[in-house]
């Protein structure tokens, strides 16, 4: 894999990876609005023909790492990012139930997230 700069455009709720300047992949979250202001990751994509070159696996664990900057839990309503944390524990901490409930909340009140 060629170098992967991750960017996150906060104000669009977008984790976005580009290689040599070029988009390749993509976590479009939102930030709980309910205390504690979890980062709630809704979707993982990654471009065509981009497979396979752990992208995703790089998005969710800088995911992961900017929310523990930041000091709040992540919660991965993304099936990609729900299965890279079980299989990461030691980097992703598993958000409270209250916390997950809530960006549930937010997110079926919400549906251009979807």
């Amino acid at each position: 894999m060629a170098d992967l700069e991750i960017r996150d455009d906060r104000d669009k709720g977008r984790l976005e990876a580009l290689e040599d300047g070029v988009h390749v992949g993509v976590i479009v979250y939102f930030v709980l609005d309910a205390e504690p202001h979890a980062l709630v990751a809704v979707h993982t994509v990654v471009e065509e023909g981009n497979e396979g070159k752990g992208i995703a696996g790089s998005l969710v664990r800088e995911f992961y790492t900017i929310a523990a900057r930041e000091g709040v839990p992540v919660v991965p309503l993304c099936p990609y990012a729900a299965k890279w944390a079980e299989k990461h524990p030691d980097e992703a901490p598993v958000p409270p139930d209250d916390v997950v409930r809530a960006a549930k909340r937010q997110l079926k009140a919400t549906p251009e997230l979807r």
